[in-house]
């Protein structure tokens, strides 16, 4: 019988992994004392967010709630319908209150008097407590006591003046003295230095608060009515379109205005003011010579007539100088669409004031005849 030889026999290779091995206890304990500490440094660090985060908004909520006492008097308009949070916005931005958003909204729900609050102009000093505004906000304003003036289409400066001082008390020499001075501007209509803000006093009816009441503030009202008016009008593109400058257009405007007694003539004053522009032929407005009159009784005299004055339309070739009045918007409207038509000539005729217009120079003699003969 044969032996075998131990080592001859194939080697048995122990196929186990030895990091497969189980660790030992010991280090089974530590690694889970390691992994508790992670998640306890995990959850403070979580809390000290969370109270620090809480501090924060503590004491911005107590901020806010504060109030710093500046004292510097505000208005504050109210719409109808507004709601609280609405207001809590608007106390922010004029700072009356110290926060709005989120906080500023919080306190006014907490307050529970949004529904309270009226609509009206209320007068409010910054740095209040909400709960002071409040106490404000909730009682019907005081009417303010107001005045009103009208300025009818067609005035001047002069009579602006005498208008105003009659209707809200400004001296009407101290309104001449600022609308002359050349300080008042609305570029790019009424240039920087203007000599007068002849024309650009838009006529309107205005409402002003009787204790706040001056020459310039009257003025400067007149004048940013103008630019809306304008800016509703395009007047600048308008003017481009026609190769004139936005002030060459008010002055056309005041003539219209001055010129039009009905208002289908309106467009077509405006067609003969610029034919006759475009045909270097003089205007031959008296209105603008009236502007200036050489011999100031109201009438023109036949010396008048042949004045120097370059108001004087009959002389010199153009426009004059400034605007001659303040034209509404509807003879705005005339001087940037002129009406489509040849005529050079127009004649008053007629009780209602309406004017016949003509072509040619014999037709218009013509309708002198037949209209004032």
């Amino acid at each position: 019988m044969l032996g075998c030889r131990m080592s001859d026999a194939p080697d048995i290779l122990d196929e186990t992994d030895p990091s497969d091995a189980s660790p030992d206890p010991a280090t089974r304990r530590e690694d889970h004392h390691r992994g508790h500490r992670a998640a306890v440094l995990a959850l403070v660090l979580v809390f000290l967010l969370v109270a620090g985060g809480i501090v924060i908004a503590a004491r911005r909520y107590t901020w806010c709630r504060g109030a710093d006492g500046a004292g510097r008097h505000v208005t504050v308009e109210v719409a109808e319908g507004a709601t609280g949070d609405e207001v809590a916005g608007q106390l922010a931005e004029a700072g009356v209150i110290r926060c709005g958003g989120f906080v500023g909204n919080l306190l006014m729900q907490q307050s529970g008097r949004a529904a309270e609050i009226r609509a009206g102009t209320y007068d409010l000093t910054t740095g209040m407590t909400l709960g002071a505004a409040l106490d404000v906000l909730t009682v019907a304003p005081v009417a303010v006591p107001t005045v009103e003036v009208t300025i009818p289409e067609g005035y001047r400066i002069t009579q602006i003046a005498d208008r105003v001082e009659s209707d809200l008390g400004v001296p009407a020499e101290r309104f001449v003295d600022l609308a002359t001075s050349g300080d008042l501007s609305l570029p790019p209509y009424l240039p920087t230095g203007s000599p007068t803000a002849e024309g650009f006093l838009f006529p309107k009816t205005f409402e002003f608060v009787k204790a706040d009441v001056s020459a310039k503030l009257v003025a400067h009202t007149m004048l940013e009515q103008f630019a809306t008016e304008a800016q509703n009008l395009d007047l600048i593109a308008g003017a481009k379109a026609l190769g004139y400058t936005p002030y060459q257009i008010v002055t056309i405007a005041s003539m219209i205005e001055k010129e039009a007694r009905v208002e289908r003539d309106r467009d077509k004053i405006a067609a003969v003011i610029y034919n006759r522009l475009d045909a270097g032929m003089t205007l031959g407005i008296d209105a603008t010579l009236l502007y200036d009159d050489p011999t100031p009784d109201g009438e023109l005299s036949s010396s008048d007539l042949k004045s120097n004055s370059p108001y004087n339309t009959r002389v010199h070739a153009g426009l004059p100088p400034t605007p001659i009045a303040s034209p509404g918007a509807a003879s705005l409207e005339a001087a940037l669409h002129p009406a489509d038509v040849p005529y050079r000539y127009y004649v008053l005729c007629g009780a209602d004031g309406h004017h016949v217009f003509s072509v040619g120079y014999q037709e218009f003699l013509a309708n002198v005849s037949r209209c004032l003969g």
